[in-house]
């Protein structure tokens, strides 16, 4: 069993054939995949998506680029998603985590102050739920790591997504309890110093995720990504860390239901 935990599938580049892409992604081996919300509009589809499908689980949150969009009504929505009818203990609607949230300031869609409010609002948020985040950071990591550290009450817990940085940010989320998302990115040429963090910190808090519809590995670099590419990634890892593939599989798994408390076997 392979988890994606990262897939925008509410992007249009997935309507007309997301049955299919899951039916893939199921062939491939990847048995569960989180779909994930950046917006208002797009949390609530996904959130639908998960309900309509057994194979999805669901994230919502507000992205750094649609930081603008925080405020009252973006957050009685979210609240609304997360804690409707919330069984203790479990998800709500297979709703398993508050995100995409975090700090981008590659590209400044919105300024950075709204981002910063943004960003501790709905770390607030999941700790008053008991929910993971899934945190972007785009040369931003001195703030997310600092804002992260300010935050941390024992009980934060989260993946930074699409993991870009160094050795020293890795260690430092490693330390605050963190996982990290590895996808497409560690297997393109031009990755080797991510090569090298991966080898250095092993596969005790990483997960898997594509990022689709972007992002694609290799040999499919270029094509639109989907869920069932995450295969392609963890058969890279292994042969980069010098496991099996079932190994990465059973361990990235693991973790992933651990941090996002799956209900589903491993």
């Amino acid at each position: 069993m392979i988890v994606d935990t990262h897939a925008h599938l509410t992007h249009g580049k997935f309507a007309g054939d997301l049955s299919q892409v899951l039916d893939r992604a199921m062939a491939s081996g990847v048995n569960a995949v989180i779909s994930i919300g950046d917006t208002v509009a797009s949390s609530e589809r996904a959130v639908e998506q998960s309900l309509a499908d057994s194979r999805l689980f669901s994230t919502a949150g507000i992205h750094p680029h649609h930081a603008k969009e925080w405020g009252p009504e973006a957050q009685t929505v979210l609240r609304r998603l997360i804690t409707s009818h919330r069984p203790p203990g479990q998800p709500v609607n297979r709703l398993v985590a508050v995100g995409e949230i975090g700090l981008d300031y590659h590209y400044d869609l919105a300024p950075r102050e709204a981002q910063v409010e943004a960003f501790r609002a709905q770390i607030a948020l999941a700790l008053e739920v008991d929910l993971p985040i899934v945190v972007h950071c785009r040369k931003s990591k001195d703030d997310i790591v600092h804002t992260l550290e300010q935050m941390q009450s024992g009980r934060l817990r989260g993946v930074v997504h699409c993991f870009t940085e160094d050795l020293a940010t890795a260690q430092r989320l490693v330390d605050l309890g963190f996982h990290l998302g590895f996808g497409g990115i560690v297997t393109h040429r031009a990755s080797e110093s991510l090569r090298a963090v991966l080898r250095a910190i092993g596969l005790a808090r990483v997960i898997l995720e594509t990022d689709a519809p972007y992002l694609a590995p290799l040999p499919h670099r270029g094509k639109r990504n989907e869920p069932a590419f995450t295969r392609d990634t963890a058969a890279f890892i292994a042969e980069l860390l010098g496991l099996s593939l079932e190994d990465v599989a059973r361990a990235t798994t693991r973790n992933a239901i651990e941090l996002f408390r799956l209900p589903i076997a491993a």
